[in-house]
């Protein structure tokens, strides 16, 4: 895989000041590891406990609700409704009534222990398209309401919440990254990334997939498993081989299928290829019968030749068809765009005449048939079988974003564009001789 360009990353400090820039907010930030181990008191000052985590509500919300917090008295761990606290500060939290449920807390679907399950846990930093650890977490008052706005990383966040008592209780605004500005990755059963925020939707397939290689196979998992298949598969096809392997034999198989289908063909049959013959063979067969038809094709050449790499998504046209109708017939191939680059015209008999650009019928009559646009300069054609070698002399040669690949006769089979020979011969040299047997 070419190496991917990384997104243009806003710095830690233009995105704090997002945070931070409105004064009420900078001036009330309580550190929840700065809360761990202060007492909680009633309203006439006696200590009942002290605090040990706070429970957040997740339900999507970009700064999500607190719910209360979770109280040690004597070996129980009791949980205290947001409702039921009159102040939280950096000394402590005071209790507005008196009434106390000593039964052990049991996180309830939604509800999340900043400390157990987040501090020191991954998180997708969105801005930044990196992943990050928490090694504290901030809440603030917005309103009447108790939000987590914000976290923080880096290895003298966690310095300060290792060092003394007091060191904790010392927020520091300048490091706090919004907390709409990332997304947790749990553990199972624990943080499941149930849908995905929309700034984790509008990343390049590139940086989803550099997000993929920076976390551990659950993690992974969850972070697929929150991406509609589309952007999911265009980021499989970005991540390294091996890892993307990886993560394809420990996803379950409909869900390894259904992006496999969502894949382009020479993609696709890239990716089957490193998994072992019996895998192979399963997901394959349970494509749909197009899909499977496709990547059967590629998958029936060594992945070293022009037949292993090419793309089976080509447009056709005959010599009489009209340019107005084969640009409205171009509009199937939106999904495939990024492969289309140029139309297949063919003799009656099948056999290519000529591989006419997009700008040659963006600016011809529509009413003109196409075959009057055959002609010079002629498409570059190998045959299935040509090797890497033969591929890249014919693509160093000529000036074509593309050239074609042909049977026997001449009729097309696919296609291969220029960053499928990058591809093949500056990434992947080693994939392209190995024999993958069984795992």
């Amino acid at each position: 895989m070419v190496r991917r360009a990384k997104h243009p990353l806003l710095s830690r400090r233009a995105r704090s000041a997002r945070l931070v820039e409105q004064r009420h907010i900078r001036e009330r930030l309580i550190s929840v590891a700065g809360l761990v181990g202060r007492p909680v008191r009633l309203q006439d000052g006696r200590a009942v406990g002290r605090l040990v985590d706070v429970v957040s509500i997740w339900t999507g919300d970009a700064h999500p609700a607190v719910a209360g917090v979770v109280v040690r008295i004597g070996r129980r761990r009791a949980f205290v409704p947001i409702g039921d606290v009159d102040r939280i500060d950096m000394s402590g939290v005071a209790l507005s009534s008196p009434r106390l449920d000593v039964r052990d807390f049991t996180a309830r679907p939604g509800e999340v222990a900043l400390m157990h399950d987040v501090v020191d846990h991954q998180l997708v930093d969105i801005d930044g398209v990196q992943v990050v650890r928490a090694a504290d977490l901030y809440l603030a008052q917005v309103g009447r309401a108790w939000q987590l706005v914000g976290v923080e990383t880096g290895v003298l966040a966690l310095l300060r919440r290792l060092g003394p008592a007091h060191w904790r209780a010392r927020a520091t605004p300048e490091r706090v990254v919004d907390w709409a500005d990332v997304q947790p990755v749990g553990r199972p059963g624990t943080l499941r990334l149930e849908r995905a925020h929309a700034h984790l939707r509008r990343l390049r397939p590139g940086d989803v997939a550099d997000l993929l290689e920076s976390l551990g196979q659950p993690q992974r998992q969850h972070l697929l498993d929150a991406l509609d298949v589309d952007v999911a598969a265009d980021a499989l096809e970005e991540m390294d081989d091996d890892q993307r392997d990886r993560l394809l034999r420990h996803l379950p198989p409909a869900r390894a299928a259904a992006l496999i289908a969502e894949m382009e063909p020479d993609e696709a049959a890239d990716a089957l290829r490193g998994l072992a013959p019996g895998t192979r063979a399963a997901l394959l067969a349970s494509l749909p019968p197009d899909d499977r038809a496709a990547v059967g094709t590629v998958l029936g050449h060594p992945g070293d030749t022009a037949g292993g790499i090419m793309t089976t998504v080509i447009a056709e046209a005959r010599e009489s068809d009209s340019v107005g109708a084969v640009i409205a017939r171009l509009r199937a191939f939106e999904a495939h765009r990024a492969d289309v680059d140029g139309v297949l015209v063919l003799s009656p008999d099948g056999r290519l005449l000529d591989d006419v650009s997009l700008f040659e019928l963006a600016v011809a009559r529509p009413d003109r048939p196409i075959g009057e646009l055959v002609g010079p300069p002629w498409p570059i054609v190998v045959t299935a079988d040509a090797s890497m070698d033969e591929v890249a002399d014919a693509v160093l040669s000529n000036r074509r974003g593309s050239i074609v690949v042909v049977d026997d006769t001449g009729g097309p089979l696919g296609r291969i564009l220029i960053d499928d020979v990058l591809d093949a011969l500056v990434v992947r040299p080693a994939r392209l001789h190995r024999e993958v047997g069984d795992q």
